[in-house]
């Protein structure tokens, strides 16, 4: 359980396109001060700070191993209870499929396979890393908020696609309640999208892109980006 944890800390830290930002994230999820943080990894509290305001250049691969141990051997002393949150569930109550790309591709690239339409087509994009195809009726039922996490495979730099969306308010409710978002949020077939899914999504800067295409289709679609990458 905690060495999926820590190889999903420490690739969405490499991956990320702010890494500071992302450890900072890490941090308070662990709910870890800068300070204890610090004294577990031998360094100085500032050298923290300004890797997570970004006066320091990204970490190496040392600095982050060191800090992803430091914080799961922190939560293990208190009784694992962030590593519980990652314990396997039967993810095909709610997740369709999922994969991972050998690189990443623009956002333009992935909605253009698709065949989606953005929603808020001024929201910058990120680059996509991978995707999970979520049963959004299913996931509100069976996740807690926490529970998200499960949804992110190895890394936050991923579309989350959603089946049976209704008005798409849902969804990005539980993705704006918790502090990591994924790179886009899709809607497959949605019945009518509310204006408050796209504000919340302008809100966490998050590209919103509906599809009208159907599942399998869909999933062939990405098979075949994810080959041709």
């Amino acid at each position: 359980m905690t060495n999926d944890l820590r190889e999903k800390i420490a690739g969405e830290i490499a991956l990320s396109n702010d890494p500071g930002k992302t450890m900072r994230k890490w941090r308070e999820e662990f709910a870890v001060s800068q300070n204890e943080l610090a004294a577990a990894m031998e360094v100085s509290p500032s050298v923290i700070s300004d890797y997570e305001s970004g006066r320091r250049r990204s970490p190496g691969v040392g600095v982050v191993r060191k800090m992803v141990d430091s914080l799961i051997n922190i939560d293990g002393d208190r009784g694992h209870p962030v590593a519980s949150k990652f314990q396997a569930v039967k993810r095909e109550d709610c997740i369709i499929a999922m994969d991972e790309f050998g690189s990443g591709i623009s956002s333009k690239e992935f909605v253009d396979a698709i065949s989606g339409t953005s929603l808020n087509p001024e929201t910058e994009g990120r680059k996509i890393y991978g995707y999970t195809i979520v049963n959004s009726v299913k996931a509100i039922m069976s996740l807690s908020s926490s529970d998200y996490l499960k949804i992110y495979g190895w890394s936050t730099e991923r579309a989350l696609i959603f089946t049976d969306v209704y008005f798409g308010r849902s969804p990005m409710v539980a993705i704006r309640a918790h502090p990591l978002t994924p790179a886009m949020v899709v809607y497959l077939r949605p019945e009518k999208v509310d204006q408050l899914a796209i504000k919340l999504a302008k809100l966490e800067g998050i590209p919103l892109v509906s599809t009208e295409i159907g599942l399998d289709e869909l999933i062939m679609d990405l098979r075949q980006l994810k080959e041709g990458i």
